[in-house]
């Protein structure tokens, strides 16, 4: 675990970093995000020692690293950085594998890592290891840079705005190999970007940072719903969580109190409850609001007793979303099964919800407005300023 302790940096009379207090658990993506000068790379230069601090700790298993040689503590630590730091008069193979063969480690062990790390990131080492950093393209000379900083299977992984200067395309397909190079190899990688759709498709979680200080540091999902202040709500972007329909779960958009009823029901009660409420489904729950199944309206047809119960004539294994699922697999159930409406349930099946086709067009015709509305005031203030 990586962790900062009340750090603090001085140049002169200006205070860089104020009190930065967070940590980095085991295998997990920490992205640090801010305006240029925010106090980022700063942070992320501190863990390797590049730049020491005026005050307070930097820990990695609760060691303080001033008390580790700079040389071998950045040797345990992959880095990668925007310009790619490659050697330009070394081939490819030579690049990735200086560390390792400065660390005296085998060199047919070297060599079987150096190929597995060229696939993982997705080019041949039969074509590109003997090749120079100069025949290859950007999105090619970064690939191997991070394979570099793998090379030497290192807990901590450093990486400084590496994509920053790439194609939207090329970047697009970096980041989604980082993730699956994270999901193979566990490792714990400090990111630090100015970009937040990046931050969000790679964190674990996310640390905002202003004037040297961290604003907020928690999940992409708490912080797209939950901005701490003003400052991280426009820093983030109000509509954000649209670009991100995952994040968006059954429990922020689900109806809290749909409209129930017991299984010892009667059929004309059921059907007075629903002409009452205005609606065509009831959820039959039990004693402890657990979902017994739901009577729809379509259930009912004619020539049937209004005495009879609803238990014999309700869906009993109706289909179920719990409040953690996201809009997009809500949709994917609606339609596949073609359904009105969802129960949310709990893990033991207790109701907390229901999501209905009208309340899903409600909400995306609420972000369609949202979207116009925003569009519209950001035209107005053009015209605004171009009369001024």
């Amino acid at each position: 675990m990586l962790e900062f302790r009340n750090v603090e940096k001085h140049f002169g009379s200006n205070t860089v970093l104020h009190n930065i207090n967070f940590t980095v658990n085991k295998s997990e993506v920490v992205v640090l995000i801010g305006a240029s000068g925010c106090g980022k790379t700063t942070c992320l230069k501190m863990i390797n020692r590049l730049i020491a601090p005026s005050q307070g700790q930097i820990l990695i298993d609760g060691k303080d690293i001033q008390q580790t040689d700079p040389i071998e503590l950045r040797r345990t630590m992959g880095y990668v950085i925007q310009q790619t730091g490659l050697f330009p008069h070394m081939t490819i193979r030579e690049n990735i594998e200086i560390i390792p063969r400065l660390g005296g480690k085998d060199p047919e062990e070297i060599a079987a890592r150096t190929a597995e790390l060229m696939r993982m990131v997705g080019l041949d080492p039969d074509k590109f290891l003997y090749r120079y950093p100069s025949q290859l393209s950007g999105g090619q000379q970064q690939r191997i840079g991070v394979a570099r900083a793998f090379a030497t299977d290192p807990d901590i992984i450093l990486m400084d705005e590496p994509f920053s200067t790439l194609d939207p395309i090329t970047r697009s397909q970096l980041q989604d190999e980082l993730v699956e190079l994270q999901q193979k190899l566990k490792k714990s990688i400090i990111f630090v970007t100015h970009d937040m759709d990046e931050a969000v498709k790679l964190a674990d979680r996310i640390c905002i940072m202003d004037k040297g200080e961290i604003v907020q540091f928690d999940t992409p999902e708490n912080i797209l719903k939950r901005p701490a202040n003003e400052f991280v709500r426009d820093f983030v972007g109000r509509k954000r969580i649209w670009s991100q329909p995952e994040l968006i779960r059954a429990q922020d958009i689900m109806i809290n109190n749909p409209v129930t009823v017991r299984q010892d029901a009667t059929v004309l009660r059921a059907a007075q409850r629903m002409r009452l409420r205005n609606v065509d489904s009831l959820m039959v729950v039990d004693e402890n609001h657990k979902l017994q199944g739901v009577f729809r309206l379509s259930d009912l047809h004619p020539g049937m007793s209004g005495q009879d119960p609803i238990s014999g004539l309700m869906s009993s294994e109706p289909v179920t979303a719990r409040p953690e699922d996201s809009i997009i697999a809500m949709l994917t159930m609606l339609n596949r099964d073609s359904l009105p409406n969802l129960p949310v349930v709990e893990e033991d099946g207790t109701l907390v919800g229901l999501i209905t086709k009208s309340s899903l067009v409600s909400t995306l015709s609420q972000q369609f407005i949202d979207m116009e509305e925003a569009a519209a005031n950001a035209e107005a203030a053009e015209v605004e300023g171009g009369a001024k």
